[in-house]
């Protein structure tokens, strides 16, 4: 694998999306919660998808229910939460493990790329990797960075 565009995810809906379907784009891949102290980053996440996707930039939420079993719900539950309380329209994938055995290869390749500032394992919700438009990865960022604070990084990519 020599970049994000060479793997494939799940969508909420079980269809099979390869991630090449995103090439040419900048991407903020971020693992995503819906009962998180983070989760309010939704809002921050559709803002930046709105204002940036038609310069050719897109948010791709992961949920994930490895740490505090913050993301209990099935497909549905998470879109009819997202969509309800935070109107996401960016690409929502099926829920994954970030870490351990189960791990996603896509997030696998990710922490890889940029490791955190205590290894590469994913430490909460709401990591975020920023990968420019030909698939490399170029940033991580902490669960604590608010979306809106990376507009200028993202824009430097478009």
């Amino acid at each position: 694998m020599t970049g994000v565009h060479d793997f494939t995810a799940k969508s909420l809906a079980g269809e099979d999306i390869p991630l090449k379907r995103f090439e040419g784009q900048v991407l903020l891949i971020v693992n995503t919660a819906s009962k998180c102290g983070f989760t309010p980053q939704y809002k921050g996440l559709e803002t930046l998808h709105q204002k940036l996707n038609a310069r050719g930039f897109s948010v791709l939420g992961f949920p994930c229910n490895q740490f505090g079993g913050q993301e209990p719900g099935n497909a549905e539950q998470i879109e009819q939460f997202c969509s309800s309380n935070y109107a996401v329209t960016f690409p929502m994938f099926a829920k994954v493990d970030v870490n351990g055995s189960n791990e996603h290869p896509l997030f696998a390749y990710l922490k890889n790329a940029k490791s955190g500032l205590l290894g590469p394992s994913i430490k909460w919700n709401f990591t975020k990797f920023l990968v420019d438009r030909s698939g490399k990865v170029v940033a991580r960022h902490a669960p604590t960075a608010r979306p809106e604070a990376l507009t200028k990084e993202i824009e430097a990519l478009l």
